[in-house]
């Protein structure tokens, strides 16, 4: 083993410190995600003339989606026993500051979010559920890649012992052999991912069609985390295929990636375009011109 190859990290998870309050490395990545990408989606709403009087609405949307779907995709597909087996268990599902949030139940919580604010706002604005989880899917690629790099902050997340160069010694977990840094792994995924969406959607709107953005993202996204599943130390094991072992992650990822697949294969074949006209406010009706009789001359 080339141990003196390999990366070793042992950075203090926490930043700094407010009085008895700890700011985390990782909280902060996480909420600069919702912080820029609030402004990314006020370029796409200033490009398509949409309200930015409803961008305050989304952003709540997409916070209490994400955390609340994320916290209870960890506590039911990952440890259901632990936290629905005791009334202590029971009351940390309700404390996410404690650790354990997945990414495919924050898709799903993103899902319902989007859907009770389009069925609200998109009307009269003009745009449907298709219009905004097209967009919202670009900023989701660049705040996955910050939520990876924060759980690299965690130490946590990673993958198998490996030997090759790039492997990381996470020295807060007492582990001193290199392992795969499978959260930056994921995080470059992300923001190639990001940027290949950006790209499309910057150069090539008036040619994608609506849902083709989220069938790409679905598609890629979690065949991406799918197979990074193989570096990863399983937290939950399902069952082997030889020496293959096949994890909770796996299983997970398969229904987004058909999902993905179905999505963009009906978007091309509606072929109704992804850039909306919103309508135009009703013009105000102008009043009959009224005519004075001219005075008398005296």
């Amino acid at each position: 083993m080339l141990d003196f190859l390999a990366i070793h990290w042992n950075v203090d998870p926490v930043l700094f410190h407010i009085g008895p309050i700890s700011i985390r490395w990782y909280s902060l990545l996480f909420v600069s995600g919702f912080i820029y990408g609030f402004y990314i989606f006020r370029h796409f709403c200033r490009r398509e003339g949409v309200s930015e009087a409803l961008l305050d609405p989304l952003l709540y949307t997409m916070l209490i989606s994400v955390v609340v779907g994320a916290r209870l995709g960890h506590c039911i597909f990952y440890d259901p026993q632990y936290y629905f087996g005791s009334w202590q268990g029971f009351a940390e599902v309700f404390m996410p500051w404690k650790g354990g949030l997945a990414s495919h139940g924050g898709a799903i919580g993103i899902i319902i979010g989007i859907t009770l604010y389009a069925n609200k706002y998109g009307k009269k604005a003009g745009f449907d559920f298709w219009w905004v989880v097209d967009r919202l899917v670009i900023i989701v690629c660049f705040a996955g890649a910050c939520i990876r790099l924060g759980n690299f902050f965690n130490s946590e997340i990673y993958g198998y012992h490996t030997e090759l160069p790039w492997g990381v010694v996470f020295e807060r977990t007492g582990d001193p052999l290199p392992k795969h840094p499978t959260m930056l792994y994921e995080a470059i995924c992300y923001v190639i991912l990001g940027l290949v969406l950006l790209f499309l959607y910057n150069k090539k709107l008036d040619r994608m069609y609506s849902g083709e953005f989220l069938g790409i993202f679905l598609t890629f996204c979690f065949g991406c985390r799918g197979l990074l599943e193989f570096t990863k130390e399983p937290s939950v094991t399902l069952f082997h295929i030889g020496d293959v072992v096949i994890n909770m992650g796996h299983v997970l990822s398969i229904p987004f990636i058909i999902a993905g697949i179905v999505i963009w294969i009906w978007s091309v074949k509606k072929g109704r375009l992804s850039k909306i006209y919103p309508p135009e406010p009703p013009q105000k009706k102008t009043s009959e011109p009224t005519h004075y009789a001219k005075p008398l001359n005296k």
